[in-house]
């Protein structure tokens, strides 16, 4: 099935937009054209982009000015209730009431992060700065609930679009920042910790009559072969220590033979360090040195502290050779931070074109909940089943990120692992 878009102007933004949501979400196959005629005598599903009406056999999109534009600058918003979601850039068109491809454009190239914002104590952008934040969607993926509402409503025109739903998915990711707490550190790093907070249990971890508590590798394998799931893993192999980045440094055998193994059966990516935002070689020396670990090319990343600023982090990225990136999330709270549960292309808005790089959204992360948002384990249970029934709901992806200490032995994450193989089973029981 075929879909023609009319528009008075053909531009990267207007294209970006019409891929994702045609191709990308239903792989639909569409056509943009700047000819009225051609768009008048066309036999099927056609929408007018433009502000005028073409004929009546269209469905019309009122078009607001951001797809039009070059330039990064200010956009007047306003959300208001469109069936019973928010939305924004309202238009007067008869079909639809709001400028879909305009107000998911902004949302999925993270508009907003490129105009004036305060930064949150990493350096970060700040979520408080978000519209999705601000307006009180963060928690749904609220381009998805568009696009199907878009879906829905183009039907109710046109009986015969018929387009494939894609298929729900859910994808666990892991965050290796330090691959043990007891082991494999050296006897300076192990004293100076057991001075800290002693404890006979590092001991026996040393000694060897006791499992190390971030040790949780083979709970996992056990975990995602019964559920038959996909995992990816990002690994921190920085090659020195400093305040953010305390892995186990990349010299290290069992370090290594962690690495291999994994590598053999799932996917893997880079976990850039603190330090390669500070420094721009050591990204790719740190991509270098994983594959040399893992004898594979590294085409994957997530960010460390999820420390990325557009577009200087990302452009870093497909220089060193990274195609897919894990990043598009926040690091201090739970969330949609691009209002989507799709993978999408990042549009590199000072260039004002879609570059090759795509990137992954998570909406959950154990940190945010233990660290940031401070709830007990029942609250975060709650929390990402609330996650995966939005996502099903919309057909997309749900990613979460957990980190192997907040799943291993140690008292302070008490109750945390066994919730998380209890979501697993939930999930995989519906």
């Amino acid at each position: 099935m075929k879909i023609l878009v009319y528009t008075t102007t053909c531009t990267n933004r207007l294209q970006y937009i019409c891929n994702f949501i045609f191709k990308e979400i239903y792989g639909l196959e569409y056509v943009i054209t700047t000819d009225a005629e051609e768009f008048k005598n066309f036999n099927g599903i056609k929408i007018n982009y433009s502000e005028s009406a073409i004929c009546t056999n269209e469905f019309h999109i009122f078009p607001a000015a951001l797809l039009f534009q070059h330039n990064i600058i200010s956009q007047n918003i306003t959300c208001f209730k469109f069936n019973n979601n928010k939305a924004f850039f309202k238009t007067t068109g008869i079909d639809f009431a709001f400028d879909i491809f305009a107000a998911s454009f902004y949302l999925i190239s993270r508009y907003e992060e490129y105009l004036p914002h305060t930064k949150d104590m990493y350096g970060r952008f700040a979520f408080e700065n978000s519209l999705a934040y601000k307006e009180e969607f963060l928690n749904l993926p609220l381009v998805n609930i568009w696009v199907k509402d878009l879906a829905d409503t183009i039907k109710n025109k046109f009986p015969n679009f018929l387009i494939q739903t894609p298929a729900f998915k859910f994808t666990p990711t892991y965050d290796i920042d330090i691959a043990f707490s007891f082991k494999n550190k050296g006897w300076v790093r192990n004293i100076g910790g057991f001075l800290k907070r002693p404890t006979a249990k590092r001991i026996k971890v040393l000694l060897g009559t006791a499992t190390d508590p971030f040790d949780v590798y083979d709970s996992l394998i056990d975990l995602h072969e019964k559920f038959d799931l996909q995992p990816i893993y990002f690994f921190l192999v920085s090659e020195r220590n400093k305040k953010y980045d305390k892995n186990i440094l990349p010299a290290n055998k069992s370090m290594q033979v962690l690495i291999k193994k994994h590598a053999q059966n799932y996917t893997i990516g880079i976990h850039p360090s603190w330090q390669s935002g500070d420094e721009e070689t050591l990204l790719v020396k740190e991509k270098l040195q994983l594959q040399l670990m893992c004898k594979k090319e590294i085409d994957k990343s997530r960010q460390h502290y999820i420390r990325f600023t557009l577009p200087q982090s990302f452009s870093k990225l497909l220089k060193a050779g990274i195609s897919e990136d894990y990043s598009m999330g926040y690091g201090s709270i739970n969330g949609f931070r691009a209002s989507a549960a799709t993978s999408f292309y990042w549009f590199d808005l000072e260039n004002n074109k879609q570059t090759t790089l795509k990137l992954y959204p998570f909406c959950f992360m154990d940190a945010n909940s233990f660290y940031e948002q401070k709830i007990d384990v029942s609250a975060a249970y709650e929390e990402m089943l609330s996650y995966y029934e939005v996502c099903k709901n919309v057909n997309g992806e749900l990613i979460t990120i957990w980190h192997n200490h907040i799943l291993g032995t140690d008292k302070l994450y008490k109750g945390w692992g066994d919730m998380y193989k209890k979501f697993i089973e939930t999930i995989a029981g519906n």
